[in-house]
């Protein structure tokens, strides 16, 4: 693979584990007690 693959691959995946760990850290902070 090249360089700029590896690097965009990377990017993409501290985005996604990034933003789930964000959401969980915010759901803990706050968590949805209303929900019907």
């Amino acid at each position: 693979m090249e360089p700029s693959a590896i690097i965009m691959m990377i990017i993409a995946m501290v985005t996604v584990w990034g933003g789930l760990a964000a959401a969980i850290v915010h759901l803990r902070k706050h968590p949805d007690t209303d929900v019907d």
